[in-house]
């Protein structure tokens, strides 16, 4: 369980120490099927005294704060272990052989195990929460500006924010925090479609093609600007349901009018197999111009409901 921890702690000189295993294994936290029956019951019970009531349409947002909670838990957990490494980092390069210190050193080695421990507990029950939002509102959960490492599952269906990404302090928190496997760059924007019909066709254009690419790119990693609403959506809930992770790139606002731009180029920089372009603005317009420039294939869905654009009828003159 502290593979983390041991990562954060690799090229230290750790001579004459032996880190041993952590002293808390899964017996030492609730079951994986009693946490899953747990919340399922919970949140059935919630979302049944909201139904039919005037508080109906505030449900999701309620189901987005109990995922939360957990959510928070974990990051304090994250928090303590980082505190707990550099503590231990402090201690090595001040060793001085004495038994106090070594006791002491020990000591913080066993707090950063425990942190660990219970960081991968409270990010299983998140994940189990996430998977209930997903049921019962069709929308990714994700929080509103960190990432969603989910470090027991190995990254599988992690949600990891893109600045926590680009901010890495060291080569082992880079690894942790970017899944392994090959980029693919969803890019779309918040279309309105003419009718219920439309909406849902589209939707499935884009499930549709995301599961070719998934075909052809079986370790794909889905990298999308991460709104909430519109292609990106209905891109994350995909990405949900079949387990692919994601690196989500929001706008930096800071940057003003260059915001849309400046993601475009982090996005690109991650080198990716291909870039899928649906609908979008003029932001999306020099993405897919910046794609081509360097020779990355654009799988092209900008056409009508999402779908292929239809070829120009060539000019025959007179």
């Amino acid at each position: 369980m502290d593979n983390i921890f041991k990562q954060q702690l690799s090229g230290l000189d750790l001579s004459g120490l032996t880190i041993s295993q952590s002293p808390f294994t899964s017996s030492d936290f609730p079951a994986q099927d009693a946490i899953s029956q747990t919340l399922a019951a919970v949140w059935s019970d919630l979302f049944a005294v909201f139904t039919d009531t005037a508080l109906e349409a505030d449900a999701e947002d309620i189901g987005w704060g109990f995922v939360n909670l957990f959510h928070r838990a974990a990051q304090r957990k994250s928090k303590q272990l980082d505190r707990a490494s550099d503590e231990v980092r402090a201690l090595v390069a001040s060793a001085d052989g004495s038994e106090v210190h070594t006791s002491n050193l020990e000591e913080q080695i066993e707090r950063a195990q425990a942190a660990e421990a219970s960081m991968i507990a409270f990010e299983e029950m998140r994940e189990v929460a996430a998977a209930l939002y997903l049921q019962e509102t069709r929308s990714s959960w994700k929080p509103v500006s960190s990432s969603r490492a989910n470090h027991g599952a190995m990254l599988t269906s992690a949600v990891i924010h893109g600045r926590d990404f680009l901010r890495a302090r060291s080569e082992s928190r880079r690894k942790a925090l970017m899944p392994e496997g090959t980029p693919i760059i969803f890019a779309g924007g918040r279309t309105q479609q003419a009718d219920a019909e439309d909406a849902k066709t589209f939707a499935n254009n884009v499930w549709a093609t995301l599961d070719k690419v998934f075909d052809a790119v079986p370790d794909m990693v889905l990298v999308h600007g991460g709104d909430g609403k519109g292609a990106d959506g209905l891109a994350a809930s995909w990405a949900e349901r079949r387990g692919v992770a994601q690196l989500t790139f929001s706008l930096d606002r800071k940057l003003g009018a260059r915001a849309g731009f400046k993601r475009n180029e982090q996005m690109l920089n991650l080198r990716p197999r291909y870039v899928i372009a649906f609908p979008g603005n003029g932001v999306l317009e020099r993405l897919v111009i910046e794609t081509k420039k360097r020779r990355i294939t654009v799988v092209d869905r900008r056409g009508a409901l999402g779908t292929c654009p239809k070829a120009m009828p060539a000019n025959t003159g007179s």
